[in-house]
């Protein structure tokens, strides 16, 4: 429990000084739903002993646990030595780079870390990362509205595959901004976008179509069928990718005839544990004719006077520690840490690196699809290829069968019946290249089981 120096008579005195009865009324603006609640389930007055004691009996609950959610977060393999970097203290204490002559360990993993993901992303900047990917996502949003001036409309072409929590962050950070987010709707055979869907918005004023890659389903959609008809109406490209998958699949900047505009996404498969929901970390790349629209900060590599190498913020764009009123965004510190491990786990890896674990990870999936398809009851719900998630429709609720199998030691996949009830019972189940034969045969079996009770 935090510290709280303040007596029941100090608070007594604050709250009658501006005229409020309770602590709690200082909050009234916030609804009751979305209100912590007491934490019933700790108990009160223990020893540090018994603390722990209680906290290890809790965590051991979820050892041995077989993970099969995806929908963002990842669990690949992490070499020891990521981690073991990391923690030194170098890096583990180290803040916001303002002293170059000061910060240059800090400023060349950042200046990597941008060359990294603009390699792989075949773009041509990226910057010191966001906070994760959906409002990563937002920010794309944000400077692609900035940086398309002959668009007016401030409209935002949204598709229903993008992930629905990056959704719901775009939509709370840009809707009293003035920004529309038009939904796109999919095909429900395929799991994409049907770009013949879109002649709907033929010659319409929209600053931005946003394409994810793979989508929320695990689906590939058709990038260069959606790029080409946004360039045809003169409408920035906004991908949304998972960049594990780009080791394998066709870089943003090579689709249709002029590539994405603007890539986004979340850097968590490079290194960074699934860690209970974060930290986490967004990348944002762009084309150079975009730079200026950037969040964010761009460290670039120089000489001294001397000819000693050395590596300076080269560009840094208005955010709230200088002119918050005409800030590009109000977001200023980088995920410094979590930043520096996917640097380190992607100078480990390599290209060749990268690529076994995305092909091991597609691999299981095809496995997996094969194995749970026999079982009565179970199908793929779409015909489209995937890189590593696959949408299973059940006939039976999802919930009290992910119950069942959690039982069992395995976590099934996310439900998705809350996110699109039109799918009916449907299950979204992710493998990577952790999983082996003996994995997919023990979910398998958990799933038989679950849907026979």
């Amino acid at each position: 429990m935090p510290f709280v120096p303040h007596t029941e008579s100090d608070v007594r005195t604050m709250l009658d000084t501006i005229g409020v009865d309770s602590v709690s009324a200082l909050f009234d603006e916030i609804p009751a739903h979305l209100r912590c609640q007491p934490l019933t389930a700790i108990p009160d007055g223990l020893t540090e002993m018994e603390a722990l004691r209680v906290m290890q009996e809790r965590s051991s609950e979820d050892a041995g646990a077989l993970c099969f959610i995806g929908a963002g977060a990842y669990e690949h393999h992490i070499p020891a030595v990521v981690w073991d970097v990391v923690a030194r203290g170098e890096f583990m204490t180290a803040y916001t780079p303002y002293q170059a002559e000061a910060s240059q360990g800090t400023l060349q993993v950042i200046y990597e870390f941008q060359s990294m993901m603009a390699h792989i992303t075949g773009m041509d900047v990226c910057n010191a990362s966001v906070y994760d990917g959906a409002s990563g996502l937002a920010e794309a949003v944000l400077m692609a509205v900035r940086a398309h001036r002959k668009s007016k409309s401030k409209r935002i072409l949204m598709p229903r595959t993008v992930s629905p929590l990056y959704r719901e962050a775009v939509k709370a950070i840009v809707e009293m901004q003035g920004i529309e987010l038009v939904e796109l709707d999919y095909d429900q055979q395929q799991g994409i976008i049907n770009p013949a869907s879109l002649q709907a918005y033929e010659g319409q004023d929209f600053a931005a179509l946003i394409i994810p890659y793979p989508n929320f389903f695990g689906v590939m959609e058709e990038v260069d069928a959606l790029t080409r008809w946004a360039e045809t109406n003169n409408i920035l490209i906004i991908a949304v990718v998972n960049p594990m998958a780009l080791s394998i699949l066709t870089p943003p900047n090579e689709w249709g005839n002029k590539g994405a505009d603007i890539v986004v996404g979340e850097g968590q498969p490079f290194g960074i544990p699934l860690s209970s929901g974060g930290p986490y970390v967004g990348f944002l790349c762009c084309k150079q004719e975009h730079v200026r629209q950037m969040p964010g900060r761009i460290i670039g590599r120089t000489v001294d006077l001397e000819g000693k190498e050395g590596f300076v913020l080269t560009l840094q764009a208005r955010e709230q520690h200088i002119r918050r009123a005409k800030a590009t965004s109000n977001i200023c510190t980088n995920q410094g840490l979590a930043m520096t491990a996917a640097t380190i786990y992607l100078s480990l890896m390599g290209a060749e690196g990268l690529e076994r674990v995305s092909l091991a990870s597609h691999h299981n999936i095809g496995q997996l699809t094969q194995q749970v398809i026999a079982i009565d009851g179970v199908k793929a719900a779409f015909a489209g290829v995937v890189f590593h998630e696959v949408v299973l429709q059940l006939t039976k609720p999802v919930a009290p069968v992910l119950a069942k199998m959690a039982d069992l030691g395995v976590l099934g996949g996310l439900d998705l019946s809350v996110y699109y009830p039109e799918l009916g019972h449907a299950l979204l189940v992710c493998t990577t290249e952790t999983k082996n034969a003996a994995d997919l045969t023990r979910f398998t079996t958990a799933l038989t089981q679950a849907l026979a009770e």
